[in-house]
């Protein structure tokens, strides 16, 4: 059985086994949501608390930092929670790291979840070739494993050093007016590829799955949702010349539809509750949806882009930067791309940009304390980090200063690993932090300061985006690029004879 394969479901599956699958899918999602529950409720009980009762003297000596977050460093979830220990899980639809059997939420065990989804990590020597091919510096996502593994990159890489075509696709499902950072990091990485690269990109705004999958949203408001993130989404930079973005409920038709009902032949109900964990109460278009998310893999769905003719095309692969959460789609295309004689995806996943309660979960558009919005102040952003942000350090400055930090928990500091630039001075912060010669506050002030930096400059970019810009955006039309402007000569045989061919 191959990596692409599925491992949790197939045609066979008996019915008590799915049976069993399920009721255990819905045990462990309420064991998670429950836990999470438990841990908001336990900083807004200590937050109050801290409301009502006047500092002493002595408590002033023994907070870290104004910037401290009340409850998770100072309170064991363990005398909140009675919650069983639960595996982590990760679906496109909820991510978790688990429940220990206190009912604290763990982090994301990412080398469990590679082997479970059968992922490839990105090596030192992959991550050499790519420099080596493209003559650029990796993104700092890749030099520091925010982008930790793949599907075929190394297949990608022999594309772009022969010449031969290939280009990139992504998502995003409109689920609210504004963008949290942590939907901008995937983005923030697609324009790079494109950047270095320089093929086309397509953009999926899946208007239609949020719709299906949030049973509060009405057509109009993801139509409405989807209009305001395709700007946020053309903020983060991209060229307009190399970019296609589109909604569904606009696009979908033609190839594009074609190649949907080539794809839903092939994909089971029992893969589909296999790989996503749905039961029978899922509504009949999330089903269906696996098969629309994968028709963009396949360049015949564009020919306004690619060219009309599917015998010219059908050979022109992908590349899909996403987070990790959004494979088990790919996985089910990957097994029948083949199938349907096109290429399959390649793909390169990142990491999660952990929720500001901690490293165990994601940010969430439906809960504000978890995230910092693209649209926030920089008060707000303050604020956030100072009230609501997962502190590793210990319980009292004079602790903090004897044993250290633990970067590895500290959601300011793995912010910084997302947001800033310099190499030496993040290794100059984690030191200092394990160490113990910088306090809690110390970290968030970096911390917000580099968080302002990117969301005003990203605000100022919003500012300049107008309707005509976006609608030319997202009108089908023919896209300009290059490729490799120095593709490596290919050895041609010919009569016994070989040829050198650029």
């Amino acid at each position: 059985m191959t990596n692409d394969v599925n491992q949790h479901g197939g045609e066979n599956l008996r019915a008590d086994t799915s049976t069993i699958a399920e009721l255990e899918a819905d045990i462990a999602g309420l064991s998670v949501n429950l836990a999470k529950m438990n841990q908001l409720l336990a900083q807004k009980r200590t937050a109050l608390e801290d409301h009502k009762q006047a500092p002493t003297a002595q408590s002033a000596t023994t907070v870290d930092e104004p910037g401290q977050p009340p409850a998770l460093t100072t309170l064991s979830l363990a005398d909140k929670s009675n919650t069983n220990a639960q595996e982590q899980n990760i679906t496109p639809f909820d991510v978790s790291g688990g429940v220990d059997e206190h009912g604290k939420l763990l982090p994301v065990d990412y080398k469990k979840l590679t082997e479970k989804f059968g992922a490839t990590p990105i090596s030192k020597e992959l991550l050499a070739r790519f420099e080596r091919v493209t003559g650029r510096k990796a993104h700092k996502f890749l030099r520091r494993g925010i982008v930790f593994t793949h599907r075929e990159l190394n297949l990608i890489l022999d594309r772009y050093e022969r010449g031969e075509p290939f280009y990139l696709y992504t998502g995003r499902g409109p689920s609210s007016d504004s963008m949290h950072v942590g939907h901008v990091v995937p983005f923030e990485f697609t324009k790079y590829l494109q950047d270095v690269f320089d093929v086309p990109l397509v953009i999926m705004l899946t208007d239609d799955e949020k719709f299906m999958h949030s049973p509060k949203l009405k057509v109009e408001d993801v139509k409405k949702f989807t209009k305001q993130n395709a700007a946020d989404i053309i903020a983060v930079g991209f060229d307009m010349k190399k970019t296609f973005i589109f909604s569904d409920f606009d696009y979908i038709g033609g190839p594009f539809y074609e190649n949907m009902c080539r794809m839903a032949k092939h994909i089971t109900i029992n893969s589909v509750k296999g790989t996503f964990g749905f039961h029978d109460s899922n509504n009949v278009g999330e089903f269906f949806f696996c098969a629309t998310q994968s028709a963009p893999s396949f360049a015949t769905s564009f020919p306004h882009i690619f060219g009309p003719d599917p015998k010219k095309t059908a050979s022109i692969p992908c590349l899909i930067p996403c987070a990790i959460d959004q494979d088990p789609y790919f996985r089910q295309c990957r097994e029948h791309a083949e199938k349907m004689k096109y290429k399959k995806p390649a793909l390169i996943h990142s990491i999660f940009l952990p929720a500001l309660q901690g490293p165990g979960s994601k940010m969430s558009s439906s809960v504000d304390i978890s995230a910092i919005f693209m649209s926030d102040t920089e008060n707000a952003v303050k604020k956030k980090i100072n009230k609501y942000a997962f502190s590793g350090g210990q319980d009292t400055a004079e602790l903090q200063r004897e044993k250290g930090g633990n970067t590895k928990e500290d959601i300011s500091f793995q912010y910084l690993t997302f947001f800033l630039e310099d190499d030496e001075e993040l290794e100059r912060i984690r030191v200092a932090y394990e160490k113990g010669e910088m306090l809690t506050g110390e970290l968030k002030a970096i911390c917000i300061k580099e968080l302002q930096t990117f969301v005003r400059g990203f605000q100022e970019r919003r500012k300049k985006v107008t309707d005509e810009i976006r609608d030319e955006f997202m009108r089908p039309r023919k896209l300009e690029y290059r490729g490799n402007p120095n593709p490596i000569a290919k050895e041609v045989k010919d009569g016994g004879k070989v040829e050198r061919k650029s």
